[in-house]
C-alpha cells in the first residue's frame, strides 16, 4: 500500500485464533512462564477460570497486522498504548481492528486505533499506536 492511498477513517479488520502453541512459544521466547498462561489446573483456580493469553502476545498480533497487512510492509511502530480490559482465552477467536484516526503528511506518520475484541464482541484490548509510514 502507498502512503498516498491511506485516509483518515480507513479501517482494517482481521480475525485471529489464539492458539495454544502461540502462547507456549511466546512463554519460551520471553521467559514469561506465568502459570495462568501455561498451567490449566493453576488457571482454573485463578480469577480467570482458565488459561489466558499474554497481553503482550495480543499486541504482537497487532504488530503483525501493522507490519504485514495494514498499513503493511514498511510501517514502523513508534509507540503503543494499551489497556487490557478483558482476558482472552486459549482457543478464542479475536477480532483485531486497526483504524487510521490521524495522519501527519509532513512527517508521514499516522495515529491508529488498535483494538481487539473477544468472540462475544466485548472489547478486550483498547489501544492506540503511532506509526511511521515514510517507507511506504
Amino acid at each position: 500500500m502507498k502512503y498516498s492511498d491511506l485516509k483518515v477513517g480507513d479501517t482494517y479488520e482481521k480475525f485471529q485464533v489464539v492458539e495454544d502453541q502461540h502462547v507456549v512459544s511466546f512463554a519460551q521466547i520471553t521467559g514469561d512462564k506465568n502459570p495462568v498462561h501455561l498451567d490449566e489446573e493453576y488457571a482454573k483456580n485463578s480469577v480467570f477460570g482458565g488459561r489466558i493469553a499474554h497481553g503482550i502476545l495480543l499486541l504482537g498480533y497487532i504488530s503483525a497486522v501493522l507490519g504485514m497487512e495494514f498499513p503493511g510492509p514498511g510501517t514502523i511502530y513508534m509507540s503503543q498504548n494499551a489497556k487490557f480490559l478483558k482476558p482472552v482465552y486459549i482457543g478464542e477467536k479475536i477480532k483485531i481492528v486497526v483504524k487510521i484516526v490521524e495522519k501527519d503528511d509532513n512527517k508521514k506518520r499516522a495515529k491508529l486505533l488498535t483494538n481487539i475484541y473477544k468472540e462475544s464482541g466485548e472489547l478486550a484490548v483498547e489501544g492506540e499506536a503511532m506509526v511511521s509510514l515514510k517507507f511506504l
